[in-house]
Parts: C-alpha cells; sequence; structure tokens
C-alpha cells in the first residue's frame, strides 16, 4: 500500500488486538494494558473495528493514544476468517501500527480454573466442561496461528502475567525503546517472552558460602563474592560491550521493547547481582532500563541447589 500524504508527518497509531481462550488471562492483560495508560476496550464487535479506527480526511489527531482491543468467541461478528482478513486490511495502513496477541493457556488449567471459580465456560453449555474447552481451541486455532505475541499462561501466576504485559507494553515517555532487564531461576523455568538470555550459572554459586546462603545479590557481601570469580569481570565486560552494540541497532530497526535477562540456579544471587550491574552499566551508557527480579522473594530451595550440584560432580558431567 502506497504511503498517503495525509498521514506523512503523522505517528502511527499503536493497536492491539487482543484475544484468547476463555479462562486464559485477557481480562487482566486489559486490565494491566489500561494501567498503563492504554485506552481498551473488551468484547467490542469485531466488525466495528475498522470504523473506530477510520482515518479523517479533515482532521488527523496527532495525540492519539495507543489503543487495545479486546474479544473472544463471545463477541458479536466472532468469525476468525474475517478477523484475520481485516487486521491484515489494519496493517496495511501507515497511521497504524498494528499487533496482535493471543492468550492460551493449557485445558487442564482452564479446567481447574473453571472448577475453582464455578463459572460457566461460555461454549460447554449442555456438555462436559472439557468438552467446550476444546471446541473453543478448535475455533481460536486460526487466530493462534496468526498471532503477532503468544502468551501461554499455563504455568503462569496472575502477577507473572501482570508482569509480562508490563514487560511488553510499557509506554515510554519520550517515545523511546522500552528496556528491561531481568534475573530469574532455571530452576523455577525460563521467561518465555526474553529477548536475550545469559547463564551465569558459570560463576561461584554464594549459596554455598555460609552467611551468604539467606542473603541475595541486593546485598554487598554477595556482590563482593560474585566479583572475586576470575570469570566474572571478563564475561560481565564482553556481555555489556554485546549490548551496546545490540541496543542502538535495535533501536534503529524500530524494535519497541527489549527485555534482557540474565538467570542462574535459583535466581536470587548471581544473576540478580549481575542484572543490577548491567543495569546501571546500561545507565552510564544513556539507556533507562527497568530491572525486575522475578525470584527474589522465593526462598532459596536446598534441594535444587543440591540438585545442580549433584548433576555437576555425576560422572560424564
Amino acid at each position: 500500500m502506497s504511503s498517503s500524504p495525509l498521514f506523512s508527518n503523522v505517528e502511527p497509531q499503536r493497536l492491539l488486538v487482543v484475544t484468547g481462550l476463555s479462562g486464559a488471562g485477557k481480562s487482566t492483560a486489559l486490565d494491566v494494558l489500561e494501567d498503563l495508560g492504554w485506552e481498551t476496550i473488551d468484547n467490542f464487535p469485531v466488525r466495528l473495528l475498522d470504523r473506530l479506527v477510520a482515518p479523517s480526511d479533515e482532521h488527523v489527531d496527532d495525540t492519539r493514544g495507543p489503543l487495545a482491543i479486546g474479544f473472544d468467541s463471545r463477541t458479536r461478528g466472532f468469525v476468525p476468517s474475517d478477523i484475520i482478513a481485516l487486521l491484515k486490511q489494519l496493517a496495511d495502513r501507515n497511521d497504524l501500527s498494528v499487533s496482535f496477541m493471543f492468550i492460551d493457556c493449557a485445558d487442564t488449567e482452564l479446567e481447574r480454573r473453571y472448577n475453582e471459580t464455578r463459572r460457566r465456560h461460555p461454549m460447554s453449555q449442555g456438555r462436559p466442561l472439557l468438552e467446550g474447552i476444546g471446541a473453543e481451541r478448535e475455533l481460536l486455532d486460526p487466530l493462534r496461528r496468526a498471532a503477532d505475541i503468544v502468551i501461554d499462561t499455563s504455568d503462569l501466576s496472575t502477577n507473572d502475567l501482570q508482569n509480562q504485559i508490563r514487560d511488553l507494553f510499557e509506554i515510554s515517555g519520550d517515545g523511546e525503546m522500552t528496556l528491561t532487564i531481568s534475573s530469574f531461576g532455571f530452576a523455577r523455568g525460563m521467561p518465555p517472552l526474553a529477548d536475550l538470555v545469559f547463564d551465569m550459572r558459570f560463576l561461584d554459586n554464594p549459596h554455598w558460602i555460609e552467611g551468604l546462603r539467606e542473603l541475595t545479590g541486593l546485598d554487598a557481601a554477595v556482590g563482593e563474592h560474585i566479583e572475586k570469580d576470575p570469570a566474572f569481570s571478563t564475561a560481565f565486560e564482553q556481555i555489556r560491550d554485546l549490548l551496546l552494540t545490540l541496543l542502538p541497532r535495535y533501536q534503529a530497526q524500530g524494535k519497541s521493547y527489549v527485555h534482557i535477562a540474565f538467570g542462574c540456579t535459583g535466581g536470587r544471587h548471581r544473576s540478580v547481582f549481575t542484572a543490577e550491574r548491567m543495569a546501571q552499566g546500561l545507565r552510564d551508557a544513556g539507556f533507562s532500563p527497568t530491572v525486575r527480579h522475578r525470584n527474589l522473594g522465593s526462598r532459596a530451595a536446598d534441594e535444587i541447589e543440591r540438585g545442580a550440584a549433584l548433576n555437576r560432580s555425576a560422572p560424564g558431567k
């Protein structure tokens, strides 16, 4: 589609379309987006979407804020093929920046959630709950495959989902790239939406040092111990130099969000310290990262660390 002079000097309006399986977390995602400054509309008739964002030949509002539209199988005019065609049509417009997010969840977890809340699934009328969930999954499958972003909430708490939405869609007030640096524990799962992941388990583990186990990477004593590891300084500088090379290029390519994650076994010592140090290093270089520590509030599990130690000492390891 050729560029229209009407929009040549106008920043495209951000339009996020959100759908997913009933009970997977769409409403939670929209609530967070609203808190972040997005205008949100749930269960909007999809057939009216093009009218809602229709351009005006008489006046263009270049202050239009980001807009998030939620819909699901209960929404009027819900025909997946028509929705996909409409989104492709909108994506061709120069005055819109369109993204499509699908919130997914495993059938068994959805069944548990519905049984706990005693809510009625919209497609389980007159049939078992799992059959209704399966029918909706089949109906929505084309939308899942067409989505730009898929978030699976099967193993996520409400707070986990909220943090992921914030990481993806927090609005940068000056129009710059939104940069998030996080720490996590591999024992509790990989961060599903990280762009770059660095494994810090090669560093000496403070968990095994008396007096450091109950501390975290935010404590000076833990930081001093990690910095004494001969590998830390070289590795840190190489990772920082890599990021200082990549981040400007991401920004030049128009990437709005970058999530850099540092992991260790439990997510409380090495990854936390490195994430904090890297955030400061990037601030010194002119970036404004947000720092999140996913597992910092989790008490270190001895069995997790013990398992990691056994793996290292096993023959052939």
